[in-house]
């Protein structure tokens, strides 16, 4: 799942940072649908926009770590649980 997104932000990656560094920015197939400030702002953009389909929010920046991000709990539609056991 969001293979094509993957790719067009690791193809793309040089003019994102150039453009972008820092920012959110969200991916739909193959084409970059804009940049945020912040990864609420972006996954609420994501969501406005697509709805339930899956869509690619990634922070820019110089490294290719990639950091987890469920948006669902960053949303606050889920929320974890620390008393119970994983």
């Amino acid at each position: 799942m969001l293979d094509t997104e993957r790719q067009y932000f690791a193809e793309h990656r040089a003019e994102l940072v150039s453009r972008h560094m820092g920012q959110f920015v969200v991916i739909r197939d193959d084409e970059l649908i804009g940049a945020f400030n912040t990864i609420e702002e972006a996954l609420a953009e994501g969501a406005r926009r697509f709805g339930l389909t899956p869509f690619l929010v990634r922070q820019v920046t110089v490294t290719e770590e990639e950091e987890v991000n469920i948006p669902a709990l960053t949303l606050g539609i889920l929320r974890a649980d620390s008393s119970r056991p994983v």
